[in-house]
């Protein structure tokens, strides 16, 4: 089974590419603290890279921002690549399969201005 649940803070703005075939695509990474603490007493961050297609791709982008707190449902993919001195790199993706929007920075902040 191939099947990962991710939950973290969009660490850019959200931005939609049209394919050659006109599939709409966007790619958001997450930042993702660690549940534990380093050796200097700091919580280490993951930056995971998404995929988001169609549908998916533009709600996210319309709606999120940097900083916005996502769930992300999806399936891992990896890919390979050859470079000019013909060493092998993989790649490693999550195909998201469906996202859910938990939290948005913006409100977030305007809550605190308001308190």
């Amino acid at each position: 089974m191939n099947q990962t649940m991710l939950v973290g803070r969009i660490a850019s703005d959200p931005e939609v590419v049209e394919t050659k075939d006109g599939k709409k695509l966007t790619k958001v990474v997450l930042a993702i603290n660690r549940s534990y603490k380093n050796a200097d007493g700091v919580y280490d961050t993951d930056f995971i890279s998404c995929t988001l297609w169609n549908n998916m791709a533009t709600t996210t982008s319309e709606y999120c921002k940097v900083g916005d707190v996502v769930g992300i449902k999806g399936r891992l993919q990896t890919s390979k690549y050859e470079d000019e001195n013909k060493k092998t790199h993989y790649i490693t993706d999550v195909i998201a399969e469906r996202v859910t929007f938990l939290s948005s920075a913006k409100k977030e902040k305007s809550d605190e201005m308001d308190m």
